[in-house]
């Protein structure tokens, strides 16, 4: 065995530990789309205001994870991983018990701000701890807790929802919550602090056309899934008849596809480098979501599809968080704080998106907004791999896998 698979490997509970931190931040973001109407139901208002919390929660963590990596350089990343997690919990604890829909959304809002100091953080720290020549690998195992939090997360929790409740439901992810916000802390040590940098420096980042436009890939590929996931259930009427167990079982194969595709992924990218497999990935999505409509009569041909768009979609955001630290590794804890944002911001805009899609041409138009949507973050991209540096630290170092 070599030094550096003793290293990796030695690393591997850490790494573990922060894939269940961002599987469980990931599971809250997820779930609430399953229990819209429990929720409704029981706070006596509709499933389109508490939708309204989807928006609130993910527009906070956009803002507040670049203003944590500004203003809290300096904190150990555990700690900061920790009281991350341990205000998602009280915030969601809030919900968990709120006895109308504002304090609901309070809640919500104020678990942003958790997951904001959770997410970015976490990202960068597998990328820190693991030897470069492992970097991938790292990335993708801890990126796995948001692909098992679809895959299995979020069924679970509605499964619970429906036969507990929805608080059952939220506090399930509290209690989750608050034990790894206790473990980290043990298990996550000497992550390497970003060397201090001044403001100016920090949003200098900003200022390489390189960085927009892989943050502006994200925001499309993100906002592509979720126009289709969000909207799944009308999405996959004509297959499922509307039965809640068939379209579990779609969303399912989806999640377990993902799985598959967010770890493969990793070594792929490891040794063929991000500009291939990302393009690749990104038109896997597009194949896939053109192709839903005119298998949507056909449940076991939709089944089929979503396990080839669980596959892209899982791959797809692993060659572009790898090629954002290649960039910069020095400063990867901050530009990985923007590709958060983007990332929320994606998911912020997926639901407006897909109304109107709805609006304009029924169920059957949503799959195709969703695939012109990621052909804009292949474009954006492609863009970004073929730019020079713009305004960059000195210290930067150039990409090995341009």
């Amino acid at each position: 065995m070599t030094i550096i698979e003793q290293s990796y490997r030695r690393t591997t509970p850490a790494l573990v530990v922060l894939a269940l931190g961002l599987f469980v931040v990931g599971t809250n973001a997820f779930v609430i789309a399953g229990l819209l109407p429990q929720i409704a139901a029981s706070l006596g208002t509709s499933p389109t205001a508490v939708s309204v919390s989807i928006t609130s929660y993910s527009l906070v963590v956009a803002v507040a994870a670049p203003a944590i990596s500004i203003l809290l350089p300096r904190v150990p990343r555990s700690l900061l991983m920790a009281t991350g997690l341990a205000v998602f919990a009280l915030g969601t604890a809030v919900a968990a018990q709120a006895p109308d829909l504002g304090w609901f959304i309070a809640g919500r809002t104020f678990s942003g701000i958790g997951g904001a100091a959770l997410v970015p953080t976490a990202t960068a720290a597998a990328a820190a701890l693991a030897p470069a020549e492992k970097r991938g690998r790292a990335l993708a195992l801890v990126g796995a807790g948001f692909t098992l939090a679809t895959a299995v997360g979020s069924p679970l929790g509605t499964a619970l929802g429906g036969v507990a409740g929805w608080r059952f439901a939220l506090w399930s992810v509290v209690a989750i919550g608050a034990v790894l916000a206790a473990l980290i802390p043990v298990l996550v040590r000497a992550v390497p602090l970003a060397p201090q940098a001044t403001l100016r420096r920090r949003l200098a980042a900003l200022a390489d056309l390189r960085v927009l436009a892989l943050l502006a890939t994200t925001v499309f590929m993100i906002a592509g899934f979720n126009i289709v996931y969000i909207f799944s259930a009308s999405v996959t009427r004509a297959s499922t008849g509307g039965a809640g167990p068939l379209l579990a079982a779609l969303l399912l194969a989806y999640g377990v596809a993902g799985v598959i595709g967010n770890v493969v992924a990793g070594p792929l990218t490891d040794r063929f480098g991000s500009r291939g497999v990302a393009a690749v990935a990104l038109l896997g999505q597009v194949a896939a979501l053109v192709v839903l409509p005119f298998v949507e009569a056909s449940f076991a041909a939709s089944l089929a599809v979503f396990a080839l768009w669980g596959v892209a979609a899982f791959a797809m955001a692993i060659p572009v968080q790898h090629r954002l630290v290649h960039l910069d590794p020095g400063s990867s804890a901050l530009v990985l704080s923007w590709y958060s944002t983007a990332m929320y911001i994606g998911i912020a805009i997926a639901p407006p998106i897909g109304t109107l899609a709805l609006g304009a041409g029924g169920a059957e138009a949503v799959p195709f907004a969703g695939a012109a949507v990621t052909l804009v973050a292949l474009a954006a991209f492609l863009v970004g791999h073929g730019a020079r540096a713009g305004v960059r630290p000195a210290a930067a170092r150039p990409d090995p896998t341009a």
